[in-house]
């Protein structure tokens, strides 16, 4: 791994991953990325094509021939494939209920692991997703799993307007031969259930502190 710092972000649907991972990339002044949306990207060119999610083999030739680019824009991730913008459609209905089938082909996985770790290379950045302390990123010593009741985190989704089944979701995500949704070695999970993301920032912010990471430091280096 090449990129100065990497902090893991990992958890299961609607944990908070993503507003936490974000809120805390601006606090430390990293570059924030977001490897569901590579996930969600495929998933949706997919559809939108016609491809059988549930046909791993058609999912890989996709997945080979698609042009998936991630690029640092702003200090975020922004995803291209075949030259399209994915991000308006990222989180319909339609890709919530079809992307555990295609983050759980294998290649799938290799080629956007292939293309994070390209992203991030020589940058300091927040990663957040399922797998990014467990298998993406393993040698990272800043490694978090955040986590959260399924009653709380099924009314944070409904929250939010979506319309996914929490329970199936964790299934497929965790029962998946490659890479499944564990607790990474040396990862410090953090129960958001009864927390605010800046409450949670802030927990983070307090155990990067004590392992040695902080603004101050990471300023002091460049």
């Amino acid at each position: 791994m090449s990129a100065d710092h990497v902090i893991a972000i990992d958890g299961p649907a609607a944990s908070g991953k993503s507003s936490v991972a974000r809120a805390l990339a601006k606090r430390l002044g990293f570059c924030y990325v977001n490897s569901g949306a590579m996930y969600r990207a495929v998933t949706w060119r997919a559809l939108q094509r016609g491809i059988a999610v549930q046909d791993p083999d058609a999912v890989t030739a996709l997945a080979e021939e698609a042009r998936l680019a991630c690029a640092l824009i702003n200090d975020e991730s922004r995803i291209s494939i075949d030259n399209f913008d994915p991000s308006p459609h990222l989180h319909s209905d339609e890709v919530n209920r079809a992307v555990s089938l295609v983050s759980r082909v294998p290649r799938v996985r290799e080629i956007i692991n292939l293309q994070m770790r390209r992203c991030v290379a020589g940058r300091d950045v927040v990663v957040e997703g399922r797998d990014i302390g467990s298998v993406v990123f393993p040698e990272t010593p800043f490694k978090f799993f955040l986590d959260a009741s399924p009653e709380v985190r099924a009314r944070r989704r409904n929250a939010q307007g979506q319309r996914d089944e929490i329970a199936m979701r964790d299934q497929a995500d965790s029962s998946r031969q490659t890479a499944p949704l564990v607790i990474a070695p040396a990862a410090e999970r953090i129960d958001t259930s009864a927390l605010t993301i800046p409450e949670v920032v802030e927990e983070i912010l307090k155990r990067l502190r004590a392992k040695g990471l902080s603004r101050a430091t990471v300023n002091s280096r460049r």
